[in-house]
């Protein structure tokens, strides 16, 4: 009997993980929570919320699934992974405890500081006037984080003290993101890149590196998005830089949560940067990575489903990759990640391989549209960078969507 899975979201790392599932030859079926336009080609979509606890843990129950993977972080902070394992059902992602290292910045910089793991120099503030007064005695290039969920818009890094204090004031007087605290980090200076490692206590089974662009126009100009585009591999991260990342890193980070009495079971994804020639740690998320995951999972060769239910079980299960490289363009809305318009008609996607949905839908008539600030990803495989950047860039050019931009240099520096 194959095996039923219920994956949790509805963007374009959700779409990545139902295409993985779907590729594995153990998986019967795949539902997702809440889905979108083209998940519902690889899975039957549920219209359940991904922080609706209760009815995805009775969906699951009363459709006797196998394996829940949660997608977005929000239900992992919610504790959705708790409430499974407490009625006896198998989910994989850490739970809310261990999600901390992704929904409290605080938390993860004090347990790094705890464990000597290599990062940023940092304060934690939750007055204005201190955390000014502090910003102003220091350089000008400083980070400024809020500390707890924002979806990938909570961290401005700032060139100028007047910067940082427009930043302060969103964050902790205008309250942008809720009320809460803010983490003020010293600025590293390198290329960054994103690693994710599969964990369960301190085994861990690291993916492939992928490095994605957060800043919405050419050239890393304009305001930080949830991300524009990814490739992976990543060309300067040799395999020494890598043994460093997991032997200083990730590692090190398992071993101290399961010291502390939060074992991690999931995605330990570490946003690392190559400072002087060492890498430290920008941040940690709990969950794949988006647009990373995008690039990452159709580079997988060995079963997907296997791999996650290993994890969970504890079983060992190394992942295997295909040598080629993968690159993903992100279609947005015009006028992301601010106010942008909304139900453009996409022609010619559907046509296309490669295309992750990250924020679609149909009308009444069928018709493809878009309903998010990022519409889909784009990607293509090539013997290089710049090979899969021009198989990337030819299917852009197949796709007729007036009100949807992209960058046009992903990858463009290394390629």
């Amino acid at each position: 009997m194959g095996k039923k899975v219920l994956v949790i979201g509805s963007g374009g790392r959700e779409h990545a993980i139902v295409d993985a599932l779907d590729r594995s030859p153990q998986v019967e079926k795949i539902w997702c929570a809440p889905g979108n336009a083209g998940i519902a080609a690889q899975a039957e979509c549920v219209e359940i919320g991904a922080t609706d606890i209760d009815s995805l843990l009775r969906f699951a129950r009363e459709n006797e699934v196998d394996l829940t993977v949660v997608g977005p972080e929000a239900p992992l902070a919610a504790g959705i992974v708790d409430a499974f394992r407490a009625e006896g059902l198998r989910i994989f992602g850490p739970t809310r405890e261990a999600a901390r290292m992704e929904s409290s910045k605080e938390y993860a910089k004090d347990l790094m500081a705890r464990h000597s793991i290599p990062t940023a120099a940092y304060r934690t503030f939750s007055d204005f006037d201190e955390a000014l007064e502090y910003v102003k005695a220091g350089p000008q290039e400083i980070v400024i984080k809020y500390d707890g969920l924002a979806a990938g818009k909570g961290v401005v890094v700032a060139m100028s003290h007047a910067e940082a204090e427009a930043a302060l004031r969103d964050m902790l007087l205008d309250e942008q993101f809720g009320k809460g605290r803010v983490v003020v980090e010293e600025f590293l200076d390198g290329p960054e890149f994103s690693f994710m490692c599969i964990v369960n206590g301190t085994k861990v089974y690291p993916l492939a590196i992928a490095r994605d662009h957060k800043r919405a126009y050419d050239g890393d100009e304009g305001p930080n998005t949830g991300g524009m585009g990814a490739y992976s591999p990543v060309p300067f991260v040799t395999d020494e830089i890598r043994r460093a990342a997991l032997e200083t890193i990730i590692n090190p980070v398992a071993k101290a949560l399961v010291v502390e009495g939060n074992p991690f079971t999931g995605v330990l994804y570490g946003g690392l940067i190559l400072h002087r020639g060492v890498p430290k740690v920008i941040e940690f998320n709990a969950r794949f990575g988006d647009p990373e995951t995008e690039v990452v999972l159709p580079r997988l060769e060995s079963d997907f489903y296997e791999l996650l239910d290993a994890a969970v079980d504890g079983r060992d299960c190394e992942p295997r990759w295909s040598p080629a490289t993968r690159l993903g363009i992100v279609l947005a809305a015009e006028g992301y990640p601010g106010a942008y318009r909304k139900d453009v008609v996409i022609k010619g996607a559907e046509a296309l391989e490669g295309i992750y949905h990250m924020g679609t839908k149909r009308d009444e008539n069928g018709e493809l549209k878009s309903a998010g600030g990022r519409v889909m990803m784009v990607t293509s495989a090539g013997a290089d960078l710049s090979e899969a950047r021009s198989n990337a860039t030819a299917k852009i050019e197949a796709i007729e969507a007036p009100g949807l931009f992209h960058r046009t240099d992903i990858g463009a520096k290394e390629a």
